[in-house]
Formats: structure tokens, sequence, C-alpha cells
């Protein structure tokens, strides 16, 4: 059978004369006059080759075929029903949907945690399935592509079609060691801080940080003795060695060694901005009811970092 050639509608009236067994009365349950539904009825036995329904003393009883499709044609229309109703409103609670979340390295380790525990207790039955990314373009791509429902990583440039929510800054700090002839310092020098072999945190790497940009404008250089690309590898690193390394200051606090780490100030002269994380989206899902509670939840959790 040629799908393209079948009307709703008449699924839709078939439904309604299995449940009222009446031509008059399905047509009272769905909107229709008494003559729409007796044509409905007429093209319905065309389409199915069958009777479908015969009359008698109780008013229209179903063939054997009628009751074989009865309960699969009903469950199509409830599932399309739903779809339906699933576009104009959400219920968290009630819903099973699949959701996708892009994150950075960074979002992974502090918005995740609190964000699954929200979920559990106000949408137990959704699913959150996690998309990693490093380049900030990556994030764009997956939007874009419609792999990911949202994406928390740091801003991405301007682009009409990706907006954008502001979720929480980090801050840069200087760790080394707990024993490290620096650790003991109130405030780090320039001179003291280049004195030192550095580790740099590169994610997307370039093998180039935001201190290496400063220090250019300064006219200095520091001594990198590695670069890598998985932030959450440094604390351990520094922990047992001599290297000093700057850090987003949530990155140290996440890792569960804060207190194996001596934390200093940066050096004034470096004078080294927050780096800002942001929610993004893709314009077309704006309205998407289950999106934008999505967006609300990621909202909620990190309003609660107090950053």
């Amino acid at each position: 059978m040629d799908l393209h050639g079948i009307d709703l509608n008449l699924l839709v009236a078939f439904d309604a004369l299995i449940c009222e067994r009446n031509v008059t009365r399905a047509g009272v349950r769905i909107g229709r006059t008494q003559p729409a539904m007796s044509a409905a009825l007429a093209r319905l036995r065309l389409l199915l080759k069958d009777e479908l329904f015969v009359r008698s003393a109780s008013g229209l009883q179903p063939t054997p075929r009628a009751l074989e499709l009865a309960a699969p044609l009903g469950e199509a229309l409830a599932a399309i029903q739903r779809t339906l109703d699933f576009t104009q409103a959400f219920d968290p609670l009630a819903s099973t949907l699949r959701l996708t979340l892009g994150l950075s390295d960074h979002p992974a380790f502090v918005v995740l945690p609190p964000l699954l525990e929200r979920l559990a207790l106000v949408a137990p039955g959704v699913t959150l399935r996690v998309r990693a990314f490093t380049a900030r373009e990556d994030a764009l791509a997956l939007l874009d592509a419609g792999e990911v429902d949202a994406a928390i990583g740091v801003p991405g440039g301007s682009t009409p079609r990706i907006p954008t929510l502001p979720l929480f800054e980090e801050r840069f700090v200087c760790v080394a060691r707990k024993d490290h002839p620096l650790a003991k310092k109130k405030t780090l020098s320039l001179d003291a801080f280049l004195s030192r072999r550095h580790l740099l945190v590169s994610p997307e790497g370039d093998g180039v940080g935001h201190v290496d940009v400063r220090l250019a404008q300064l006219g200095r250089k520091r001594d990198i003795a590695v670069a890598l690309p998985q932030m959450y590898a440094a604390p351990a690193i520094i922990a047992g060695g001599d290297l000093l390394a700057t850090l987003m200051e949530g990155v140290v606090r996440a890792s569960g060694l804060a207190g194996a780490l001596a934390v200093l100030p940066p050096p004034p002269e470096l004078d080294l901005a927050p780096v800002p994380f942001v929610l993004h989206w893709h314009r077309r899902n704006d309205a998407h009811p289950a999106q934008r509670w999505l967006r609300e939840q990621v909202a909620q959790v990190c309003a609660a970092f107090g950053r």
C-alpha cells in the first residue's frame, strides 16, 4: 500500500468509529457531520478493501479486519498525538526523552555532576547523552549539524544563528607543589615566575596560552617544559614535580588535589582576564520546549556556583 495516498483524517475517523460503533456519535467525537463520516467510511472501505463495519440491531459491528486494525492504528494515532503535544508542552517528570549536551573538558567536571543530580530529581526518565569537544569551532559544527541540543564551552565568536547565555567565569591562579620554594610567597613577582619552568595547558593544541600572549606583549617569555591538552592532568603533574602552572581555579578545586598544591595569584603584570563559559544553542531550537527546559536547568545549576 502506498502511504503517500493515505489521508490521516481517515484513520482518525476509523478510530472514532471503533470507539463509538455509531456514525453520528463518531462524528460528534471528532467534530464532523454525519454525511462526512459516512463519506469517510466509504473511502476507508475502498482503501482497505474490507467492509470494516456492518449494521446490526445494536449498532455498527466491526469486521475481523477492523478489529485486527483497531489496536495498532489506535497506538499509532496516540503516538502521533503525543508527538504533536510534545511540541507545545514538556512534562519533565513524565518524559523519557533523550537530550544531548556538548561539553568541553572543564564543564564536564564542574557542571555535569550537579546537573545529573538535578535531572535525577526533576526528570528521572530523561536520558542525557554527552558529546565531547575541544575547539570552540567543533561546538558550532555540532550545533549546526543537530548532533547536540546545546553546548557548554568558551565563547565561539558572534554569530546570529548560535545564541549564547553566560554561565560562569573562572579566574587564573598559579599552582606549585605544596613544598615548592615559591609556595610560601604571598605575592609572586614576574621575575620569580619566569625563573621557573612551566607546564602549559593548551586544549586546542596551539601551544600558546593566555599567559604567553600577555608575556609577548611585555616582551618576555617563559620556559615551557611540557605542553599538554588535558587540563585535568596538570594538577597531578604539578603536585609531583617542580614545575609551575597557571590554571583556572576551578580546575584545581575539581581535581581533588587542592590539598597537595600551593595556590598563588599570578604576577600583577600579567593582568589575566577570567575565562568565561557560556551555553550555546542553535537558533532553530529557541522555542523547543524540552531544549528550552534543558537550558533552564543548566543555567540554574551554574547560578549556584556563586562565582
